[in-house]
C-alpha cells in the first residue's frame, strides 16, 4: 500500500486510511517478548562493551576520604561537578567506567557522529569555557574535547577515578556519611553523593540465535573497531574495501554510519526492522562574525528559547530555527508544555494527529523523491506518528541507498534477523554472507544501575532503596529521597524531560549546587526530605503526569514506548521542563531549603 496522499490536504477517508496503515505496520513488528528481545553486553557478551580507546592501568585501591563523590563522567557529571565547585566544594572525586571524561561521546565515536541539537543549546557551559562551536551540529570529537575541557576548566582530573565503577553504596548513620565501593578494591567515606552515571551507557544486543557462532568480526557501534575498518570519525574506512559489511539497526547511530559505510565498503547490507524518519539536516560552519557579536548571557538566551519552543511555549523569536523547532506542535505527546486550552482536548489532539499526518507525508515524500528504486524507497518510508520514534537528520542517509553496492534488507515480516550461521545473516530464508557485523542497536534506556539493582543503595538503618521503592519511585522533585541523606540523582526521574537533556542535567546540576551550598551556609550536615514531602511530590506527580498511554501503545515499537509495551504509569512532571524549572527556582527562593535541611 502507498496512498499517494496530498501533502497539505487530508480529508477524513484518508485520516482512516492512515490510521489503519499506521496500525498495520506497527502490528508487523511487535513482538511478544517487547524489550526482552535484546540482551546486555554484559557477563559472557561483555567484550562488546570494553574500552577500545584507553588502556586500563592497574593501580593500588583507593581509600582515602572525600567531601563529595560523583558517579559518571559525562554532561551529567561534569555539570554536577562544575556546580559543586561553584558551591565551595575542593575535595571532590569523579568516578567513570570510561577511559576518560565524555559519557556518551567518549563511547560513541563511530565515523560520522554528530549531535542533532544545535550545539550552542546543546554543549553546556560554554560561555564559562570561553568556547564558540565550529560547526551548527558539532562532530563526535568536537563535543568530546568539550567536555575535557569542562574537566580541566573546573579541576575536575585531579582526584578522578577512571575505568572505575562503582558496586555498592552505604550510608553509615554514626559517622553521617556514605560508603562508597568499586570495583577496583576502593573503599571510601564521603559526605555527598551524586548519581549521575546516566541511562545511555550499557550497549544492548539483539537476541539473535547463533550470534556466538558467526566466525567473521562483530562490534558495537559505541565501542567501533577504527583497527579493523580504518578510518577515523570524518571517514576513510579503507580497510573495507573488500569487506562485505552488516549493519543491525537503523537508528540515529546508523542514519549517520551508513553513508560511510556504503562508500568503503566492498557490500553493505542495511538490515531494518523500522525506518526512521530522515529529515533535512543542512549542517554548517558556524560564520565567526556572528560569534564575534555575541554578548554575556548568550547561551542562557538560546538554551531558554529553543527549550520553551519545542515544549510548545510561546517566543517572540525563533533563535535556533531548525526541525526541532519548526516541529514543537508534533513533540507534545511526548513532551508536555503548553498547549491551546482554548480548544477542547479532543478537537485539539485531532488538529494536532492531522499536522502530523501532514509532516509525515512531507518525510515520505522525501524518501519517495530521493530513493531511485521504488520497492527500496517504499521500505524507508516511516509509517507512525512522528514523535514515536525519536527523529533524525541527514543529507546523506536516503542518497547511500540510490549505490549499487548497498543493499537494504528488512525484517519486519521476520521479527528481525532470524539467525546467524559462522559465514552469514539470515532473514527468513535468506542467507547474507557477509566478513562484518555491526550492532547499531543502541542502549539500555532508562535503566541506570541504581534501577537495575547493578548498584546497590542502602540508606539509614540500612533499608535498601529499592525497598523503599519497592511501590514506585518515591522521591522530592526526583533528586532524593527520605532515608537517603545527602544523596542525590540525576536523570528524568520523577521530573521533567526535553529533546535537549543536556538543557535540563545543567538545571539539576545547579539544583544541587545551590542546595550544597546552602548547606554549607548553615552549617548543616545533612539534606534529606521529610516523608510528608516526598507524599507531596509523589502526589504531584500523578496528578500532572501527562496520560500518553495511548498514545505510546498505537505507536511502532521502539525503546520510547519499551519495544511496544509501554508503562502504563508516567512518572514526569506534566507541566513540562520550562514550569519545572520554574518550580525549582520559586522553591529554593521561597524557603524550600526549609524542607530538607
Amino acid at each position: 500500500m502507498s496512498p499517494n496522499f496530498v501533502p497539505h490536504r487530508i480529508s477524513p477517508a484518508e485520516v482512516d486510511a492512515l490510521r489503519a496503515k499506521y496500525q498495520a505496520e506497527r502490528d508487523r513488528r511487535v513482538r511478544p517478548e517487547g524489550a526482552a528481545q535484546y540482551r546486555r553486553a554484559a557477563g559472557e557478551w561483555g567484550y562488546y562493551a570494553a574500552d577500545p580507546y584507553t588502556e586500563r592501568v592497574d593501580r593500588e585501591p583507593v581509600t582515602s576520604r572525600v567531601e563529595a563523590v560523583v558517579v559518571g563522567g559525562g554532561f551529567g557529571g561534569l555539570l554536577a561537578g562544575a556546580k559543586l565547585r561553584e558551591a565551595g566544594v575542593r575535595d571532590l572525586r569523579m568516578v567513570d567506567e570510561g577511559g576518560d571524561f565524555g559519557g556518551t561521546w567518549y563511547w560513541n565515536r563511530y565515523p560520522g557522529i554528530h549531535c542533532d541539537i544545535e550545539s550552542t543549546v546543546y554543549m553546556p557551559l560554554l560561555e564559562e569555557v570561553g568556547y564558540v562551536p565550529r560547526w551548527r551540529y558539532a562532530p563526535g570529537e568536537e563535543i568530546r574535547q568539550h567536555a575535557m575541557a569542562i574537566a580541566k576548566r573546573f579541576e575536575l582530573y585531579s582526584d578522578a577515578l577512571f575505568h572505575t565503577r562503582v558496586v555498592d553504596l552505604r550510608w553509615d548513620d554514626d559517622a553521617g556519611e556514605w560508603t562508597v565501593t568499586t570495583d577496583r578494591g576502593d573503599v571510601f567515606a564521603t559526605r555527598w553523593v551524586v548519581l549521575g552515571s546516566g541511562t545511555l551507557s550499557q550497549p544492548k544486543l539483539p537476541g539473535i540465535e547463533g550470534i556466538e557462532n558467526f566466525g567473521g568480526h562483530t562490534f558495537h557501534s559505541s565501542r567501533w573497531d577504527y583497527g579493523y575498518t580504518g578510518g577515523d570519525q570524518s571517514g576513510g574506512l579503507h580497510k573495507l574495501a573488500d569487506k562485505r559489511v552488516a549493519v543491525v539497526g537503523t537508528g540515529a547511530s546508523a542514519i549517520q554510519i551508513v553513508p560511510h559505510l556504503a562508500r568503503d565498503a566492498q557490500h553493505l547490507y542495511v538490515f531494518q526492522r523500522t525506518p526512521s524518519t530522515v529529515d533535512v539536516r543542512d549542517n554548517r560552519a558556524i560564520d565567526p562574525e556572528w560569534a564575534a557579536t555575541l554578548r554575556p548571557g548568550w547561551q542562557r538566551e538560546r538554551m531558554e528559547n529553543f527549550l520553551t519552543i519545542v515544549t510548545g511555549g510561546h517566543a517572540d523569536r525563533d533563535l535556533i530555527d531548525d526541525g526541532w523547532t519548526a516541529t514543537a506542535r508534533l513533540q507534545r505527546q511526548m513532551l508536555t508544555g503548553s498547549v491551546d486550552s482554548n480548544l477542547p482536548p479532543e478537537e485539539r489532539e485531532y488538529l494536532d494527529e492531522l499536522a502530523d499526518f501532514r509532516k509525515m507525508n512531507e518525510v515520505r515524500a522525501r524518501v519517495e523523491a530521493i530513493v531511485e528504486d521504488p520497492a527500496t524507497a517504499e521500505l524507508l518510508k516511516p509509517w507512525y506518528r512522528y514523535m514515536c520514534k525519536r527523529p533524525t537528520f541527514s543529507d546523506h542517509y536516503l542518497q547511500a541507498f540510490n549505490r549499487d553496492n548497498v543493499t537494504l534488507v528488512d525484517t519486519a515480516d521476520t521479527g528481525g534477523i532470524s539467525r546467524m550461521t559462522p559465514s552469514a545473516v539470515v532473514v527468513g530464508t535468506q542467507e547474507y554472507e557477509v566478513d562484518c557485523v555491526i550492532f547499531a542497536t543502541g542502549f539500555e534506556v532508562g535503566i541506570s544501575g541504581v534501577v537495575s539493582g547493578t548498584l546497590p543503595v542502602h540508606g539509614r538503618g540500612g533499608m535498601p532503596l529499592l525497598g523503599h521503592w519497592r511501590n514506585g519511585p518515591r522521591s522530592l522533585h526526583g533528586f532524593y529521597s527520605h532515608g537517603f541523606p545527602n544523596l542525590f540523582h540525576l536523570g528524568s526521574l520523577q521530573n521533567a524531560a526535553a529533546v535537549n537533556f543536556v538543557h535540563v542535567l545543567q538545571e539539576q546540576a545547579t539544583h544541587i549546587g545551590a542546595l550544597v551550598a546552602e548547606a554549607g551556609r548553615r552549617g548543616v550536615r545533612r539534606i534529606e526530605p521529610s516523608l510528608d514531602a516526598e507524599e507531596a511530590w509523589i502526589a504531584t506527580i500523578r496528578a500532572t503526569a501527562p496520560d500518553n498511554y495511548a498514545f505510546q501503545a498505537e505507536c511502532t515499537p521502539g525503546y520510547y514506548n519499551a519495544e511496544g509495551k509501554p508503562r502504563p504509569v508516567n512518572n514526569s512532571y506534566g507541566p513540562g521542563p520550562v514550569a519545572f524549572h520554574d518550580l525549582l527556582r520559586r522553591w529554593r527562593a521561597e524557603g524550600g531549603f526549609d524542607e530538607v535541611m
